[in-house]
């Protein structure tokens, strides 16, 4: 199945999602998750011992590479793949519970950009990614690659409405800093970012940006300064500069 759509409405129904790597399938396995299946050819399997080893139940297929390229779609050059039981998320309220720096990921629908904004807040400290209705599966295996398999440390979930949910988000004590390209929006470097708020950052889609309803939301509208004749940055960028300058604001840097 390579068609996008299908393949992740078929995943989501079965509980199921795809891990590729040993790194990924480590971190998902450390994170809780339960593996289905192994897909590998003969090659790797010595390297994979101390993964599927752990779960003797989960059978491990092995095939020569042209097979399995030709049941996958594309060329298994990073080992393998582990078909993972799909963890049911927590609650928005056990999410933000103790967070202090939040994420929220409006309608994001490049699993890439989603994969690249995980890794970054794992980095930079962000406590929690909270991803909207029509924001791209974070658990895709694109963007767990891509994250390196930080979607499975980062505390998130999916908001089961937007921009409705940034009533919760108040009612939890939380200030949105709503990350654009608006008049009146403060530069990043003269907005308080320090340890006397709890914010959510809302990061939008390219393109159209932030939805009006989610701006009227927002406590405040944020810019990146920019020079060049640049007038914004890649979405996956922009969360990086953002997370980034809350963390130095608490003293992390």
């Amino acid at each position: 199945m390579t068609d996008v759509r299908l393949r992740s409405r078929v995943e989501v129904e079965r509980g199921l999602f795809m891990a590729e790597s040993y790194e990924v399938i480590s971190r998902a396995m450390d994170a809780g998750t339960v593996p289905r299946s192994f897909l590998m050819s003969e090659k790797w399997l010595a390297k994979f011992v101390p993964l599927y080893e752990r779960f003797p139940e989960a059978p491990v297929f092995v095939g020569e590479e042209s097979l399995l390229e030709q049941l996958t779609g594309f060329h298994l050059h990073r080992g393998a793949l582990a078909a993972m039981q799909r963890p049911e998320l927590p609650s928005v309220a056990e999410v933000l519970a103790g967070a202090r720096t939040v994420a929220v990921l409006e309608d994001i629908v490049d699993h890439t950009n989603v994969g690249a904004m995980f890794r970054s807040a794992a980095a930079l400290g962000v406590d929690a990614v909270l991803v909207t209705p029509q924001c791209a599966d974070p658990l895709y295996r694109r963007s767990i690659r891509v994250s390196m398999g930080t979607v499975f440390q980062v505390p998130w979930t999916r908001l089961p409405a937007w921009p409705g949910g940034a009533d919760q988000l108040h009612e939890a004590g939380f200030d949105l800093l709503a990350l654009a390209l608006t008049d009146g929006a403060v530069p990043l470097d003269r907005v308080d970012l320090g340890p006397a708020r709890n914010v959510a950052l809302v990061l939008g889609a390219e393109g159209h940006g932030l939805k009006p309803a989610t701006l009227c939301a927002a406590d405040e509208h944020v810019v990146i300064p920019m020079a060049g004749g640049v007038d914004s940055l890649n979405v996956a960028a922009a969360s990086a500069v953002v997370f980034w300058q809350r963390r130095a604001a608490l003293g992390r840097g």
